[in-house]
């Protein structure tokens, strides 16, 4: 892909403008970090891009940004530009479009990410990124105060590199957090919530929890309870330790499932009803959050005689012809009942026992 962008470079500065690798590709090839993700800086304005490429797509055109696929690989190309104010998305609402590198350097979050690769392979630094990077700091480009404020996501932005690349906060940058954290409630909650779980995924999610805390940043984040997050390898079962903001926005899947989560964690994980009722993923996540280990939840699981009321071997039809009986609630209770019965091992999953067990039980009760 590398190669790809360098000829992709060359061809734009054949017709006449400026062209850059920029960013966090940079970033990552310094770090020995494989990356597919190459974006592009050029002097060419849009329109220009599309006289010299086909296949260009202008998602952000307003924004002095388009997506071109080259050589089977997806590029996002900017125009030189100063971004004058954000929308509360992040966007830029307004641009101007400018033929100085330098100065589209400037407009960008950090130092680190501020690196230029030309069309011949050569690393240009203007604002100090890759010392940044040797010394594993993280630096914001001007004025931190007026950088959050101008785009509070960038606080969780540092954050979040700060845990993933385990580098330090400049001084700067932590004290300009500390003055601006409050504009965090400008943001969106899908905005945060994308940030906090990259955080929270994150191999080193211990390291942004500290800064969370250190930082004083959960009560603008919405987040009530910092101190007792548990951190698994399961995002779920991290934002189940959590009380936040009914705004976060999860699926109605995730929603359910944090419900069945709060619930079986107060419940015996390796209870046989419970593990038929819950299933083994919201108990395995329940019994991360308990310390029970994960092999003994997984053993006693695939020890149950039955996992689903599929497997028992009667089903409601059934139930009904050997009771002479009619569809109702009852179906349900006797099934709930024998799906006990087998359980406890008090009765084998075999039709003849279940048959038996029915007659001896409910004949005559529902008729």
């Amino acid at each position: 892909m590398f190669e790809s962008a360098l000829k992709l470079l060359k061809m734009i500065e054949d017709c006449g403008y400026e062209a850059y690798i920029v960013g966090g590709f940079i970033r990552d090839r310094l770090l020995g970090i494989e990356s597919l993700d190459i974006d592009i800086t050029t002097s060419a304005k849009p329109v220009d891009l599309k006289r010299i490429f086909i296949d260009v797509t202008l998602p952000n055109e307003e924004y002095g940004a388009i997506t071109l696929y080259f050589k089977n690989y997806r590029f996002e190309i900017t125009t030189y530009r100063k971004e004058i104010s954000y929308e509360e998305d992040r966007r830029p609402s307004k641009i101007e479009y400018i033929d100085d590198l330098e100065e589209d350097l400037k407009r960008r979050d950090f130092t680190m990410n501020s690196l230029c690769i030309n069309s011949k392979g050569e690393i240009i630094d203007f604002l100090g990124g890759k010392k940044d990077i040797e010394d594993r700091i993280i630096r914001v480009i001007g004025d931190p105060i007026v950088r959050f404020v101008e785009d509070p996501l960038r606080i969780l932005r540092a954050i979040r590199f700060a845990t993933i690349l385990n580098f330090n906060l400049d001084e700067e940058l932590v004290a300009g957090i500390k003055q601006t954290k409050k504009e965090l409630r400008r943001l969106s909650y899908h905005r945060k919530r994308d940030e906090l779980d990259k955080i929270f995924s994150s191999s080193n999610a211990e390291i942004g929890v500290k800064w969370i805390k250190e930082l004083d940043l959960d009560e603008d984040l919405e987040i009530y309870n910092i101190d007792n997050v548990v951190l698994d390898n399961d995002l779920v079962g991290v934002w189940s330790t959590l009380e936040v903001s009914d705004k976060y926005p999860f699926t109605r899947a995730e929603r359910e499932l944090l419900k069945n989560i709060h619930e079986v964690k107060k419940l015996d994980n390796l209870d046989s009803k419970v593990l038929f009722k819950y299933g083994l993923y919201v108990n395995i996540i329940a019994g991360n959050i308990k310390g029970i280990p994960r092999v003994e939840i997984i053993s006693k699981y695939e020890s149950l005689p039955i996992k689903s009321v599929t497997e028992l071997k009667i089903d409601g039809n059934q139930i009904i012809d050997i009771l002479s009986s009619h569809p109702g609630k009852h179906i349900k209770i006797i099934i709930d009942d024998l799906i006990n019965q087998v359980l406890s091992g008090k009765l084998d999953n075999d039709y003849k026992d279940l048959e038996e067990y029915v007659i001896d039980n409910y004949r005559g009760k529902y008729e």
